[in-house]
């Protein structure tokens, strides 16, 4: 059996940075990074990847990674014909301790074998319900990438200002917009103030840098716009139910948490 006769199959390798690039899957995707966190742009949304958190790709849908820190890939690949995909779109799951532990599990069988024993292909099929399972409460920390040209204009200055003191006039006015009309824009497009938004890429943004655990988390708290580590920390506690150490840690424990 060739490699893309294959029922399913786990691809394992370590990633250096690189810029974003499109790609797509004949196969349903699942992806997953055990150290390190991916940037993941799918259909209208924007999403970080930590190793809490897995996303569901049904096979051809269009995607955009990109990784901004050395990242240890760990992800998961089905036949269409082997397991019916539990969504219809792309979904980021929040996983579950038992789920991590077994996309682990999976690198023992690599693109590389003729074929795969029963155990295996059960072990998969088990995967595949289990994320299943988990797509019934998808993640919902997730950015829009914006419907009008005025939105996406705002929504990219928003997130390279995020260490900054910007106000929502110096957004309106990178946008072309008037404060009143572009914040009917955030209303109608993002179902949300300005602010909110500010707020929740500024914890997303925590999420990805605090995975690359050479970043002292003070340096994260000013790379995401706070000027004390107590107000980041009160912060991100509030968002994800952890202090930054304490999510940190979870990177490398088997208990991903509740948390975003």
């Amino acid at each position: 059996m060739t490699q893309t006769a294959l029922q399913a199959y786990c691809f394992s390798k370590v990633f250096e940075p690189e810029p974003a690039k499109v790609m797509q899957f004949d196969r349903h995707y699942l992806l997953y990074s055990a150290r390190g966190a991916i940037r993941l742009e799918a259909e209208d949304r924007n999403w970080v990847l930590p190793p809490s958190r897995a996303a569901w790709i049904p096979a051809d849908t269009e995607i955009r990674i990109e990784i901004t820190h050395e990242v240890d890939c760990c992800s998961v690949l089905y036949h269409k014909d082997f397991v019916d995909s539990p969504v219809t779109s792309c979904q980021v799951l929040t996983l579950s301790p038992i789920a991590r532990e077994m996309i682990l599990h999976t690198r023992r069988w690599g693109p590389e074998l003729p074929a795969l024993d029963d155990h295996a292909l059960s072990f998969f099929r088990t995967l595949a319900g289990t994320c299943a399972e988990l797509a019934a409460t998808p993640s919902e920390v997730w950015t829009p990438r914006g419907k009008s040209r005025a939105m996406q204009k705002a929504l990219a200055f928003t997130q390279d200002h995020l260490a900054t003191d910007c106000t929502f006039a110096d957004v309106a006015k990178a946008a072309g917009q008037s404060t009143r009309s572009l914040a009917r824009s955030f209303a109608s497009e993002a179902g949300m103030t300005w602010r909110q938004m500010q707020r929740r890429m500024r914890m997303i943004r925590a999420l990805e840098l605090l995975s690359n655990v050479e970043d002292r988390v003070l340096n994260v708290a000013f790379d995401v716009g706070y000027n004390s580590q107590s107000s980041f920390n009160r912060a991100f506690r509030e968002f994800s139910g952890y202090s930054p150490g304490e999510f940190r840690a979870r990177y490398y424990s088997s208990d991903p948490g509740p948390g975003a």
